[in-house]
């Protein structure tokens, strides 16, 4: 891949992955060979997908609790074996991800028969043991409705599950896009089956929906750029003739040009780089990740995101509707939830980059703009009861290199409702940033991922949770977890949202409450050492999910009705309730997701490099690791 330009290496990606395609004989056939008269034979049947064993080595970024020991300037890089280190897979995990052992490699822990004479002694340690043992937990019914669900929603493509509809709902005659797979959907249903050792699934949506990255996009005679992934696929039947003798199996890609507004899903790639890292850490499959296709899918991805453009800031300039907030909604700019995205899949991507000479200028824009992207939300975004005071005090109209309101913020913009509502211990960040311009609204999504990436400050980090714990009925109430808080309303609703029927008041996108972002709450509190408050949450959802049909979101102030357009039997919602109670039970996978704190980071900040920028200095980026 060495030198080559992005159209050479969306090429050789397209050359690496030939599309999977299976001939089926028409209804005719199959009646008059196989099924009884009168009989329908579906062409896709939704059944439970078989285990199938991991495949390839440990990750070089899985080290084992031995090579970890080894720190310091004479330590070994990550990506090199430590010399005397067992080849063993499973050596890489051992001790530090147990239950992986347990899942993947069950045949490591064999009975073993001991001597007759010590037969008697060891039967007695043995049942020692198993008194000493915990019991192990009995699912809940709640949980093996959700797993039936689960599985209900598995589509096939050639034989192969691939992944997971966006919603199953039986009662529903109008599925819109419902029945499509969409990467940002499909990651909580990816995470739960990867805890329960069924990695086959996951692996085929990752080269499968690779595939569709290299396919050409066009709306109105416009191509974005190459690296775009689509927001969704379908899989449709095409005839393979003008007489119907036999069809064959196709995925559909919708890159933005069917959806509402026609806006490119910018987090649809920033996900699917998350939850490859998620996989080869779980399966140890560094064969896929090696494979050429998959270091340029890569590769296209950051190239897209990191291009140079007009914008002075490291954060990503992006238009509405481009993430899980797919409407219209006042977050075009610099949304956090694509900030905390970007920086996650930038600190993914640099473990998984293979180090050679068309990936090093990649790797050295990588550290570059994580530097500066962590110093620049850490810095800006981050609001409480301090830095609310210090913005209501703010002169404005500065014009300096060493300005104290950099972006010309006016104190009038900090809302009425900010004022009494932030808490004296804890903070956030805020929702978006622009020149002139602060969104001070809670989102969920990117204050739970900026603290599960490490784009928080520790304590910035704690701060958010001692927030959502101290405006837990503003934020949880009946239901987890708030989209974003407040609502807009009256004349503000009509003028961002266009009067938007779908985004009222406390409703849908705008103040809604999301079952699925459970998971995401539930590992930033497994990171944070509060496993207490995601139990919490946990339990509030488990009261009514089942009952109300696992519905897509909750409507009113305090999540009390069902969202009065939300479809039932939503898959994420069903899949983030089990990926919640999965983390809490074995908190060490917490790890396949989560990013720790890096320190050299804010030591490599490209501003150490300017005498005229004093303001963002290395001491300075330092004191907000602490």
């Amino acid at each position: 891949m060495s030198g080559q330009t992005p159209m050479g290496l969306a090429a050789a990606a397209a050359a690496a992955v030939r599309p999977c395609r299976r001939r089926l004989l028409s209804s005719a056939s199959v009646a008059a060979s196989k099924a009884a008269p009168g009989t329908a034979t579906p062409l896709f049947p939704r059944l439970p997908h078989p285990h199938h064993p991991p495949c390839g080595r440990r990750l070089p970024f899985l080290v084992s609790a031995a090579s970890q020991s080894q720190t310091g300037p004479d330590a070994p890089p990550a990506h090199v074996p430590v010399p005397g280190s067992t080849s063993d897979p499973r050596a890489a995990v051992s001790g530090n991800l147990p239950f992986f052992d347990r899942v993947l490699f069950p045949d490591s822990f064999p009975l073993e028969t001991p001597p007759a004479k010590e037969h008697e002694d060891a039967a007695a340690q043995a049942d020692e043991v198993v008194e000493a043992a915990p019991p192990v937990r009995e699912e809940s019914e709640t949980e093996r409705e959700a797993w039936r669900l689960l599985r209900r929603a598995v589509v096939s493509y050639c034989g192969e599950p691939v992944g997971t509809v966006a919603a199953e709902d039986p009662e529903c005659t109008e599925t819109l896009n419902y029945d499509q797979v969409f990467i940002r959907d499909f990651v909580p249903s990816a995470l739960a089956f990867l805890m329960r050792g069924e990695t086959e699934i996951v692996r085929n949506f990752l080269l499968h929906t690779l595939q569709l990255q290299s396919w050409e996009k066009t709306v109105d005679c416009y191509s974005p750029g190459q690296g775009l992934m689509p927001a969704s696929f379908k899989i449709r039947t095409v005839p393979l003739d003008e007489n119907n003798e036999g069809f064959e199996e196709v995925l559909d890609p919708d890159f933005g040009e069917a959806a509402i507004g026609r806006v490119a899903p910018v987090d649809s790639g920033l996900w699917w780089i998350i939850l490859l890292r998620a996989y080869c850490k779980i399966t140890g499959d560094s064969a896929l990740l090696e494979r050429v296709d998959v270091q340029t899918g890569i590769q296209l991805i950051l190239s897209l995101c990191l291009s140079d453009g007009f914008d002075m800031f490291p954060t990503l300039l992006v238009t509405d509707g481009s993430c899980m907030i797919d409407r219209r909604m006042g977050i075009h700019g610099h949304p956090l939830e694509i900030q905390a995205l970007f920086y996650s899949a930038l600190r993914c991507s640099r473990e998984m980059l293979v180090v050679n000479d068309g990936s090093k200028n990649l790797i050295r824009a990588i550290n570059n703009r994580l530097s500066a992207l962590s110093f620049h939300i850490r810095e800006y975004y981050w609001v409480d009861m301090k830095k609310i005071n210090e913005i209501y005090r703010y002169k404005t109209e500065e014009y300096s290199h060493d300005a104290t309101n950099k972006f010309n913020i006016y104190p009038e913009q900090i809302p009425s409702w900010l004022v009494d509502w932030i808490p004296e211990e804890g903070g956030y960040l805020i929702g978006n940033l622009q020149p002139a311009h602060m969104d001070f609204r809670f989102f969920s999504l990117g204050n739970l991922w900026a603290i599960a990436s490490s784009l928080t400050t520790p304590k910035q980090a704690e701060g958010i949770l001692s927030l959502i714990e101290e405006k837990w009925d503003d934020l949880v109430a009946n239901m987890p977890l708030k989209i974003c808080y407040p609502a807009m309303e009256d004349d503000e609703w009509r003028i961002i949202t266009g009067s938007d029927p779908k985004n009222t008041p406390w409703s849908y996108h705008n103040g809604g409450s999301w079952p699925t972002l459970l998971w995401q709450f539930t590992l930033a509190c497994i990171k944070m050492g509060r496993p207490e408050l995601a139990r919490r949450a946990i339990a509030v959802a488990e009261e009514r999910l089942s009952d109300d049909k696992w519905p897509e979101y909750y409507d009113t102030r305090s999540g009390r009705f069902i969202g009065k357009q939300s479809r039932s039997y939503q898959t994420w919602t069903i899949a983030g309730f089990l990926t919640s109670k999965m983390l809490l039970e074995n908190p060490e996978l917490a790890s396949v997701l989560t990013c720790d704190e890096d320190l050299e980071l804010l030591e490599g900040c490209a501003c150490c490099l300017s005498k005229k920028r004093t303001r963002c200095s290395r001491r300075a980026a330092k004191s907000h690791a602490g």
